[in-house]
């Protein structure tokens, strides 16, 4: 599976600034990762998020989101976004709760 070009841009340009940013082809995808660890990426036409095991729920309040499935079964740290049924604060807050866990883990080398 590929990656919508278009959307990874836009990602792209919302986690510019955060700094330490590296991509990295995974998970059918392009991931965006931070510090060593992955923060967010696409694969196909969503957004995919690590918000942790303890923001998972407070993420899957959010309009377009549901459990990250890739393996066959969800994965609990991780959501996937539909940016179409999201609305722009609603990618916010979940890159929010993202760069918060992404935050909580010691630097990879």
């Amino acid at each position: 599976m590929g990656y919508d070009k278009g959307l990874a841009q836009q990602l792209r340009d919302r986690v510019a600034g955060l700094g330490q940013i590296t991509e990295k082809r995974m998970f059918g995808g392009l991931c965006f990762m931070r510090r060593g660890h992955m923060l967010c990426g696409v694969n196909g036409g969503r957004l995919m998020l690590r918000v942790g095991k303890d923001r998972h729920a407070q993420a899957l309040e959010l309009p377009g989101s549901g459990s990250m499935d890739f393996t066959g079964s969800p994965l609990g740290s991780f959501i996937y976004l539909d940016p179409a049924s999201a609305k722009p604060a609603d990618i916010d807050a979940a890159l929010e709760l993202a760069v918060a866990f992404n935050a909580s883990l010691p630097p990879k080398r």
